[in-house]
């Protein structure tokens, strides 16, 4: 799935590069809010992270259905042995991608013409209802063992996880590389950690993220020749939304030690903590000085860590490096001891302090 996706994204990635700069489909150069740039860089890139999930996606929807079974059985035998459960998915699956879709298509429409915060909002908790509601993508779904409010706390809470996931993803497009090569990071170490346990469906989803984010960073490393806009950010916020969602962090009746403990669940804060730091400390910026949490600035991470001193190449390093050193502990944390899970939090929950830190001085001596 990683390969095919990476073919699908890498060659339509320099397609778009070069009829995008025919048709001046760019972001302008001195565009106000958090993309300010010094050149004319198009920002159609989010069409081939898109493709490289959509349409191997697709055809593997369809190809469970279609195929006859014969065929997987001598061409394809690990498949076939999974036939069962991959038809069992489709129905979520079809759900995912027609999620992707929507946001996507929004991300296109806003990054031509832009759309103010609300609309995209919603727009966003509409899919993350749907998601929720309709495909059962749901956190902490045990709790529907405490009847009917132990599933709307379930329901509410993935809601909100969704919805927090997707803007993190398109607030960390705010420098060359930065939410791509973040985005790739974490599709790879939900990858490992699904392959280790086991969960196929869930896997395949991240080699297909992954794929296509390798194939659109050959095009967006700093110095970027092209941008992957609303329409790529929305898309990597969802499936990796989807992806924290659906994997299985805490099953005791399970044969892999993966599962075996249930601080496993703590995966996702540990993956996720970059992103969710950068939320977080810029939506309380905004705040504090009086502005919607929704308008672009240059209050995020890595603008401030270029104020510190470092290039815009360097940052975006710098917090690619942060967040595979928060998320590398979170993919065995199941099968640790629980004083060994608790160093790893503690690691964890270290760096984000030391970044806090780092940035609360740096503010103050402004």
């Amino acid at each position: 799935m990683l390969g095919v996706s990476f073919v699908v994204s890498f060659p339509l990635a320099g397609l778009m590069l070069t009829a995008s700069r025919r048709l001046g489909l760019v972001d302008p150069s001195g565009f106000e809010g958090h993309k300010r740039h010094a050149r004319e860089v198009p920002n159609t890139g989010g069409v081939a992270i898109f493709a490289g999930v959509a349409i191997p996606m697709a055809a593997a929807l369809l190809g469970v259905w279609l195929v006859p079974d014969a065929w997987w059985a001598k061409n394809m035998p690990a498949v076939a042995e999974h036939l069962p459960g991959l038809r069992n998915s489709t129905s979520m699956g079809g759900g995912v991608l027609t999620a992707v879709c929507v946001l996507h298509v929004m991300g296109l429409v806003d990054d031509r013409r832009a759309l103010g915060p609300l609309i995209k909002l919603v727009v966003q908790l509409v899919v993350a209802v749907g998601l929720t509601t309709l495909c059962d993508v749901r956190a902490l779904q045990f709790l529907d063992n405490y009847g009917w409010w132990g599933s709307w706390v379930s329901s509410a809470v993935s809601v909100a996880w969704i919805t927090a996931i997707i803007n993190a993803m398109n607030f960390l497009d705010n420098m060359d590389g930065l939410s791509g090569g973040v985005g790739a990071i974490i599709a790879g170490l939900y990858l490992a950690a699904t392959l280790i346990g086991g969960q196929w469906f869930v896997a395949a989803l991240a080699a297909l993220l992954l794929g296509a984010l390798l194939g659109f960073l050959a095009f967006n490393f700093p110095p970027a020749r092209l941008f992957m806009g609303d329409a790529g950010s929305l898309v990597i916020g969802v499936v990796l939304a989807v992806i924290s969602i659906r994997t299985t962090y805490f099953d005791p009746s399970s044969p892999s030690p993966t599962f075996g403990h249930w601080y496993g669940v703590q995966m996702p804060l540990m993956v996720m903590a970059i992103p969710l730091y950068d939320l977080t400390s810029v939506t309380l910026i905004r705040m504090k000085q009086g502005l919607s949490p929704f308008k672009g600035d240059h209050n995020h991470f890595s603008h401030r860590l270029v104020r510190r001193g470092l290039s815009q190449r360097r940052a975006v390093l710098t917090v690619w490096a942060c967040t595979l050193a928060c998320g590398l502990g979170g993919v065995v944390l199941g099968s640790l001891e629980q004083w060994q899970a608790a160093l790893v939090a503690c690691q964890t929950a270290a760096i984000i302090v030391m970044l806090a830190a780092m940035d609360s001085r740096g503010r103050r001596r402004r």
